[in-house]
């Protein structure tokens, strides 16, 4: 029976880390499925165990931020773009604060990585080997540089005339 458990409890963890775009519903569908669901097996689940669960949920969360900021994946058909890093950076640290938790590495990683998603945009788009892939607004752009503690004073030169909309001032 525990061998059995053990199986059914790392089944859910393999779907809950490879979900899809919003781990956090995964992570509560398989819950469901374990405890609640009158056809699931009706485990109850221990605190290590959800706390596996949830870690699993974040480093999918995390994976998914990082993925759209990889500029080898622009041409891929799993990039969503920059407004899409926005909304899935907010709905991370929504989902941290429903938990109780803090990553206190997201927002670093997530800056450098942004920092060199626009010296590649610039470079890529200034050399003519590509047009823009920043589907979000000089505004957007700003209010999240500004959620991340970007200094200005590294962006690329030319960074707000690739977004949509034009530079809208900046």
């Amino acid at each position: 029976m525990m061998a059995e458990r053990i199986n059914i409890i790392d089944d859910e963890l393999l779907i809950v880390r490879h979900s899809g775009e919003i781990p956090e519903i995964t992570l509560n569908a398989s819950l469901y499925h374990l405890s609640g669901e009158p056809e699931g097996p009706g485990l109850i689940i221990t605190e290590k165990e959800l706390r596996d669960f949830q870690d699993a949920a974040l480093i999918r969360s995390r994976e998914i931020i990082l993925r759209d900021l990889d500029p080898d994946n622009r041409d891929l058909g799993l990039y969503r773009g920059l407004k899409r890093t926005i909304a899935n950076y907010r709905r991370h640290h929504d989902f941290l604060a429903r938990l109780g938790r803090r990553d206190m590495e997201i927002r670093e990683i997530t800056a450098q990585k942004l920092l060199q998603f626009l010296k590649q945009e610039v470079e890529d788009v200034e050399s003519g080997k590509r047009g823009s892939s920043i589907n979000c607004t000089p505004v957007e752009m700003i209010d999240f540089i500004n959620v991340l503690k970007v200094d200005r004073n590294l962006l690329p030169k030319g960074w707000a005339e690739l977004c949509m909309n034009g530079n809208e001032g900046f």
